[in-house]
């Protein structure tokens, strides 16, 4: 059994991690670590972020981190030792980096069901299964 997990969820989106919260909760049993992660994307172009009001990072980061909390309370039992991680950046790059910085056994993530553009796997899910140095488990939602 591995003894660190590492599960990214979409806050944003309630289907995409039921299925792999169990398998991840499973997984973990009474003695491992599960780290939780969740990405918030940052600008891309310096130039975006002109458009947006001064300090509006520090604030999503900060809204995004009490979503966290408040979904780590609702959805992952007392017993379970779980660490919450905001990431900033794009997405599959941070929880490469994540899951190389925790040395984790193993990524637990969903996936949605794909459309034919990028059938088998979403683009995130792909790159993570090709790039990490971990093992990688994908959960259909």
């Amino acid at each position: 059994m591995p003894r660190s997990i590492l599960m990214p969820i979409d806050l944003t989106d309630n289907v995409s991690w039921p299925a792999a919260l169990r398998e991840a909760l499973l997984m973990v049993g009474e003695d491992g670590t599960l780290h939780v992660v969740s990405v918030l994307p940052d600008f891309g172009l310096a130039q975006v972020s002109g458009y947006f009001k001064k300090n509006y990072e520090k604030d999503a980061l900060a809204a995004f981190g009490k979503a966290m909390t408040d979904w780590i309370n609702e959805h992952v039992p007392e017993s379970v030792d779980v660490h919450p991680h905001i990431l900033h950046g794009t997405i599959y790059d941070e929880i490469l980096r994540a899951s190389q910085k925790l040395a984790v056994d193993v990524i637990v993530m969903g996936s949605h069901r794909p459309v034919f553009r990028d059938y088998l796997l979403g683009p995130n899910a792909a790159r993570v299964v090709r790039h990490a140095s971990c093992s990688v488990y994908v959960v259909r939602s």
